[in-house]
């Protein structure tokens, strides 16, 4: 831990403000200075999850355009706290909560709470473009804790996929990141956020192999 990884955090938290703030009125724009950002942070930063030589070659991380009907203003329903546990690729187990669930037009998925200190919502997912298009593992929609929030009220969240974005063990199998619960599995093709490029595809089958356990900040 250092405190460039704080300044990681601080600037993530900064993006995901920005959305709360400006996406429904400039969806678009508010889209492109995200994308844009997160793409400065890849290259550029000390914490970044790419690797010191994947950095040098990074020319941008790979999206589909905005789908704006893959935006969504869920009800929250809430349920009785069940224990769960994630698992990651290296067999790290994540403990979480099951604290309730939304229904979406493609598909429900349960709400998490991370059950470590200060915890945070935590909203997997794996649609049917999983392995092919996007990681094989899933991707996140909102990871509250490590400031990945894109809104709502007392009993909704907002969900925007045009914001899904891979965990940091898609990019380099160093990474230890939670991955998502069978439940979370949609069988639909979600073609929005972030997609796999043609070379990406090599890491699936390098995060197989054993590596260096390290905390994933994707």
């Amino acid at each position: 831990m250092s405190l460039t990884l704080l300044d990681w955090r601080r600037t993530v938290a900064a993006l995901y403000a920005d959305v709360r703030a400006s996406s429904a009125e400039d969806p678009d724009g508010t889209l492109f200075r995200f994308r844009a950002a997160r793409d400065t942070l890849f290259r550029n930063h000390p914490d970044s999850p790419l690797a010191p030589a994947a950095r040098r070659a990074f020319t941008g991380l790979p999206y589909w355009p905005r789908d704006p009907a893959l935006r969504f203003e869920a009800t929250f329903e809430p349920c009785q706290s069940e224990p769960r546990t994630a698992r990651s690729i290296l067999g790290d187990e994540f403990p979480l909560e099951l604290i309730g669930r939304v229904r979406l037009p493609i598909g429900d998925l349960e709400v998490y709470w991370i059950v470590v200190y200060g915890g945070g919502i935590f909203v997997p997912f794996r649609d049917s473009t999983a392995g092919s298009e996007t990681y094989g593992a899933g991707r996140y929609l909102l990871d509250t804790i490590k400031g990945a929030d894109l809104g709502g009220s007392s009993d909704r969240l907002t969900l925007d996929f045009n914001y899904a974005y891979h965990p940091s063990c898609a990019h380099d199998p160093r990474w230890s990141c939670p991955l998502a619960p069978h439940a979370n599995r949609l069988e639909v093709a979600v073609r929005a956020g972030e997609r796999l490029a043609g070379l990406d595809r090599v890491v699936i089958q390098a995060a197989d192999q054993p590596a260096e356990v390290a905390e994933g900040e994707g």
